[in-house]
């Protein structure tokens, strides 16, 4: 979760600081990236779907990332729980709940749905303090805190 803090701290400006990382089975490395929505202007463009992105062109086993652990610092939300689900993500690691929108037990457990063609390793709550300030510290000069 460390080196996912890192990468969060090095979002653009005007996007919300999430990031993701995704290593193979040896523990490597294999995709890091940041949301970019408002930089990219692209609605897709969640940490979460980037790494995924940039780590399919990485993989040995092309699309299918079932070996691969994600580690983000925001629950998922219902895009980005349907492209892990997609990718077939082999395990799953956030830091910081979301209460609006996260999909994996928040809102709706998108990954623990029974009717979920694939399974997923979950765990969240990891480093969640750190994720929770990350995202209080971009948020609160936005809300007049």
């Amino acid at each position: 979760m460390g080196r996912a803090l890192d990468v969060a701290r090095s979002t653009p400006a005007r996007d919300v600081p999430v990031g993701a990382i995704i290593l193979n089975a040896d523990g490597e490395e294999i995709a890091a990236a940041t949301n970019r929505r408002e930089t990219d202007q692209d609605p897709t463009a969640h940490a979460e779907v980037l790494a995924i992105r940039q780590a399919v062109k990485n993989h040995h086993d092309g699309w299918r990332l079932g070996d691969c652990t994600l580690v983000v610092t925001l629950e998922p939300c219902a895009m980005c729980a349907g492209a892990i689900l997609g990718a077939r993500v082999g395990r799953l690691y956030f830091g910081a709940y979301e209460p609006k929108t996260g999909h994996v037990g928040s809102v709706h457990d998108t990954l623990r749905d029974p009717l979920a063609l694939h399974r997923v390793e979950t765990r969240g709550g990891i480093r969640q303090q750190e994720c929770e300030k990350l995202l209080a510290d971009f948020f609160s000069p936005l809300r007049g805190r």
